[in-house]
């Protein structure tokens, strides 16, 4: 069992023009203590077309972490826009959340992202040089993909080949404790929640 369970993950200043930061208040329990680091990213992907153009956008490190529950809010400058094809810079892309101990994923958390233009006139008619400026920045987050990854917690091993891909809108995503007496009070959750806090 793993024993880092991603509790929430609410986001912040949605929607927001292209060039703001990004904001993602992560709520998640620890089981036992952890001795060591847990490694949290943001990735922007550039395109749908190439890993190449994806971009780290932070990354920090939590811990040693006491077993509890655990919250903080994780802050992202906007990708950097020389690195994003032209053709793929208004539209649909990614933004993922990762979390790793001891060099290994346990979890991926994906969001659609829509960016497009405020201004109707630009929407009908865009520049063929994206104005970034003029762009609106959408997550979509009632609507998050987790992949989780089973890893060897103890040791430092090759990530563990089983994984599963979980759809966020199921109940298999709830721990045990969540189900039991609480489950008719999951209709009354934010759209973005993954649990049943």
């Amino acid at each position: 069992m793993a024993k880092v369970q991603v509790l929430n993950v609410a986001v912040l200043d949605n929607p927001s023009p292209f060039g703001n930061p990004f904001q993602f208040e992560i709520t998640f329990e620890c089981m036992e203590d952890l001795p060591e680091d847990l490694e949290w990213k943001i990735i922007y992907v550039g395109s749908a077309e190439s890993e190449e153009y994806d971009q780290i956008l932070d990354s920090v490190l939590v811990g040693p972490v006491p077993a509890g529950r655990h919250m903080f809010v994780f802050q992202a400058d906007a990708p950097n826009t020389g690195l994003i094809p032209e053709s793929d810079a208004v539209g649909v892309t990614v933004v993922l959340i990762t979390c790793t101990y001891r060099s290994q994923e346990f979890i991926r958390i994906g969001y659609y992202v829509n960016n497009e233009y405020t201004d109707p006139e630009l929407r009908e008619n865009p520049p063929v040089k994206p104005d970034y400026t003029q762009l609106q920045r959408n997550i979509l987050a009632s609507n998050p993909r987790v992949t989780r990854f089973h890893i060897n917690w103890e040791g430092c091993a090759e990530r563990m080949e089983d994984c599963e891909n979980v759809d966020p809108s199921s109940n298999s995503m709830l721990p045990a404790s969540c189900l039991q007496g609480k489950a008719s009070s999951l209709g009354v959750q934010p759209d973005n929640s993954m649990d049943c806090l």
